[in-house]
């Protein structure tokens, strides 16, 4: 089924909003506003049913953490922890309040790039050049020629033998 779009709840009339406590120059909200966000649920949109199945997570919620796990160099599960311990994570996610739970499975991040697929990932390597060239971090003639290293590098790697255990006082009783 389709995700929902974010809704405003009734309980978070006390709590504070993201925006109100968040400085608003952190290199991941500037970076969240320059990123079009409804390219991926235009894109990832297909890949949901109307009418079966639970209710899907938000892509730009999926979309963030994907981002983020490459931005940040993390695992999955450092991901997860990452984004239930940083505001400026969630708020980047689309997040307006913090939360303390993490609102899907940690499994799911596994799940979503199975059901997006290797193809349609790229799209976020898309929409991250896009970013990069809007921002100058990255010139259009830097992207004509790319450069690949493919120098391989013998490793000192020392295989188990049994030699070892024949040293002297060695019994062989454990």
């Amino acid at each position: 089924m389709r995700p929902k779009q974010p809704e405003t709840r009734s309980d978070d009339l006390f709590r504070s909003s993201l925006e109100a406590i968040l400085a608003p120059d952190h290199e991941l909200l500037k970076l969240a506003t320059l990123i079009d966000w409804g390219r991926f649920d235009d894109a990832f949109g297909p890949y949901y049913h109307e009418g079966k199945g639970r209710r899907g997570l938000r892509t730009r919620l999926m979309a963030g953490l994907h981002l983020l796990k490459h931005m940040k160099g993390l695992s999955d599960e450092e991901t997860c922890t990452a984004w239930l311990e940083n505001p400026y994570f969630q708020a980047f996610c689309g997040e307006t309040h913090f939360q303390h739970r993490l609102p899907f499975d940690r499994s799911s991040l596994t799940r979503w790039r199975q059901r997006i697929g290797a193809d349609e990932m790229k799209i976020l390597l898309a929409e991250s050049l896009v970013v990069a060239v809007k921002t100058k971090a990255v010139s259009q003639r830097q992207l004509e020629r790319i450069t690949v290293d493919t120098t391989v590098q013998t490793k000192a790697v020392a295989h188990p033998t049994d030699s070892h255990l024949n040293r002297p006082g060695f019994t062989g009783d454990l």
